[in-house]
């Protein structure tokens, strides 16, 4: 058979196949119900059109704004019930909390994950022993933005730089620590990279040590920074309301 006999065979099994609608997924792909960047080494690149669609999420999230402490906080409710709670900066517009919360299959309200900021005390919200407590040697982990890239700091690692490696793991889209010394170990996401449907890029990966702490970049792509200075824009369209002593005022 030639290759344009090919092509010809191919083409007509295509539209009788969809005339029937009778399309199936493989049951011998497991992973065939994941969205394309959720499966183990698949290749990305939703682009613009997957930025724009979680931008479009945002925009018809329901906003509730409020200035407070030099800080604007927003508060984003989700048609499907999902909640999300950022607090920016007011001079900056730089990203200083952003935490998500869910609702049980009950639909309990359950607690605040956060996803940057300083993390949640242990325990906190909790009815557990008020005495067990995690201790400050302990290495502490959390992110940290800054306008230009994502960031993460782990606190209390007191080893030199050499000791460190910090790469990534694309088959699990992960960001990968580990010492030489076996003494630490960590894997993370990067969510916004999954929400914008962006592949991770080793050579914007970059870290650095200093006062026992594990610095830790990633490069922001100029897709997320579109998207960011578009959410800003946004924003400044949500009424806020003013916190003074107690007192809101809205503008």
């Amino acid at each position: 058979m030639s290759v344009d006999e090919g092509r010809m065979r191919w083409r007509r099994e295509w539209e009788r196949a969809s005339a029937q609608n009778t399309f199936r997924v493989s049951r011998k792909w497991p992973l065939a119900g994941r969205l394309p960047w959720q499966r183990p080494g698949a290749r990305l690149g939703g682009g613009k059109m997957a930025v724009t669609g979680w931008l479009e999420s945002l925009r018809a999230a329901e906003k509730t704004a409020l200035l407070q402490d030099g800080r604007r906080k927003v508060h984003y409710l989700f048609p499907d019930g999902k909640e999300m709670a950022e607090e920016y900066d007011e001079k900056t517009s730089e990203l200083l909390v952003r935490k998500w919360r869910l609702k049980s299959a009950l639909g309990a309200l359950g607690q605040w994950q956060v996803e940057v900021g300083e993390p949640a005390p242990p325990g906190a919200g909790s009815l557990g022993p008020e005495l067990i407590k995690e201790s400050n040697a302990n290495p502490i982990f959390m992110r940290k933005d800054t306008k230009m890239s994502f960031q993460w700091r782990i606190r209390n690692l007191p080893y030199p730089k050499d000791v460190y490696s910090v790469c990534v793991d694309q088959t699990e889209r992960r960001i990968v620590v580990r010492t030489t010394n076996k003494k630490y170990y960590k894997k993370f996401s990067i969510p916004d990279l999954d929400r914008y449907q962006l592949p991770l890029d080793a050579s914007l990966l970059s870290f650095a040590h200093a006062n026992c702490t594990l610095i830790i970049s990633y490069q922001k792509p100029k897709e997320v920074l579109l998207a960011e200075s578009e959410l800003q824009k946004e924003l400044k369209n949500v009424k806020t309301a003013h916190s003074t002593d107690g007192d809101c005022k809205t503008q």
